[in-house]
C-alpha cells in the first residue's frame, strides 16, 4: 500500500501547515482515490501549503554572490572554466544557517542555475549549481562536477555563515539524479576530500534512479530501456546512508516511470535494512508543476532538521 499521499492540517509557527499520514485503511483509502471531489480538494491543499510552508520569514537582509568557481586546482579547460560555476544566496548578519546546494534539471543536456522562489528568504542559504552539459561533456563528468560543488560548499560554507553539519542537497530532474547518485556513490564526493555521508539529507525531485538517459543515449543504447548499472543509484543502493527524502509527481501525470522508480529505490533500500528513506507522491502534479510544492516540503524539511 502506498503511503505519504494523504495528509491532515497542524498549526506550525501559527500558519497552517500540510503533512501527510501514514497507513490508512485501505478501504477508506480506496474511497478517497474513487473520489472525483476529493481530488480536487487535495489540489486546493496542496496549493494553501504552497502559500503557508513558503510564507517568507524575511527578518534578514539577503544577499547573492554570483558565478563562483568551484574547481580546485588548475583548470585550462575553456569550458569547464565556464559552466562550473555557483551562486550563493545567504542571508545576513545570521550565524549557523543551513544550506540547500540545489542541481537544475535539463535532461543533462540544457538548464542553468537559478534559485526557486519557494527556497528565498527561508533563513536558510541556497547554492544554485551549474555543471557540464552533453555532448559537449560525456558522462560522468556532470556527475564529478556535482561531487566538486557540494564538496566546496563543506570547504567554503562557514566563511559565509553557515554549518557543516547543515547541509542539504537537492535538485530537479536531472539534478535529482545527481543528487540520487552522490547520495549512494561515496566514491565521487571522496574524490574531492568529502563524505556523502556527512550530507544532513538528500532530497531529490523526479529524479531517475536507475541509469539516466542521457548516459544511455551517449552510449547509444535505445531508448525507453531501463539499464542499471554502475551508473544506477538503485544499483548503488546501501543500507547506511544520510536521511533520503525522494519526491515525485502523481504517478499517473509524472514522466513515464518516474514514480515507480523512486518506490523501486525506496524498496530496495527498506529491503537491506536502511531506516532513513521517505517517498512523497505529490497527487495532481506532472513532472514540472511539482517543483513549487517539493521546494515548500523541502524547505520545511530543512527548517524543522534537528
Amino acid at each position: 500500500m502506498y503511503r505519504n499521499k494523504y495528509f491532515v492540517f497542524y498549526s506550525y509557527q501559527d500558519f497552517v501547515i500540510l503533512h501527510f499520514i501514514r497507513n490508512m485503511d485501505s478501504h477508506i483509502l480506496e474511497r478517497i482515490r474513487n473520489t472525483e471531489i476529493n481530488k480536487i480538494m487535495k489540489k486546493i491543499c496542496f496549493l494553501l501549503f504552497l502559500l503557508c510552508a513558503c510564507i517568507a520569514q524575511a527578518q534578514n537582509a539577503y544577499h547573492t554572490n554570483k558565478d563562483i568557481s568551484y574547481i580546485s586546482g588548475s583548470e585550462t579547460d575553456i569550458y569547464r572554466l565556464e559552466r562550473c560555476k555557483l551562486d550563493i544566496y545567504y542571508p545576513e548578519n545570521k550565524k549557523d544557517f543551513s544550506t540547500i546546494v540545489w542541481f537544475h534539471g535539463g535532461g543533462m543536456e540544457g538548464g542553468n542555475k537559478f534559485i526557486h522562489k519557494e527556497l528565498r528568504e527561508q533563513g536558510f542559504a541556497v547554492v544554485a549549481v551549474n555543471y557540464r552539459l552533453s555532448p559537449k561533456a560525456k558522462n560522468p563528468a556532470y556527475i564529478e562536477d556535482a561531487a566538486e560543488a557540494v564538496a566546496w560548499v563543506f570547504k567554503n560554507i562557514e566563511k559565509y555563515g553557515g554549518r557543516k553539519d547543515h547541509i542539504f542537497v537537492s535538485g530537479h530532474s536531472a539534478g535529482g539524479y545527481l543528487s540520487l547518485i552522490l547520495a549512494m556513490d561515496k566514491k565521487y564526493m571522496a574524490a574531492y576530500g568529502a563524505d556523502a555521508d556527512s550530507v544532513a539529507a538528500y532530497l531529490p525531485v523526479s529524479g531517475q534512479t536507475v541509469t539516466h538517459f542521457t548516459i544511455r543515449k551517449e552510449r547509444g543504447l535505445p531508448d525507453g530501456i531501463p539499464v542499471v548499472d554502475e551508473y544506477a543509484p538503485v544499483n548503488k543502493a546501501r543500507k547506511e546512508t544520510a536521511p533520503l527524502v525522494l519526491i515525485t509527481g502523481d504517478k499517473h501525470l509524472e514522466m513515464a516511470a518516474r514514480y515507480e522508480e523512486n518506490a523501486l529505490l525506496e524498496a530496495v533500500l527498506k529491503s537491506i535494512g536502511n531506516k532513513k528513506v521517505t517517498l512523497y507522491e505529490m497527487q495532481g502534479f506532472d513532472h514540472g508543476q511539482v517543483l513549487g510544492p517539493a521546494c515548500c516540503l523541502i524547505a520545511d524539511y530543512v527548517k524543522r532538521f534537528k
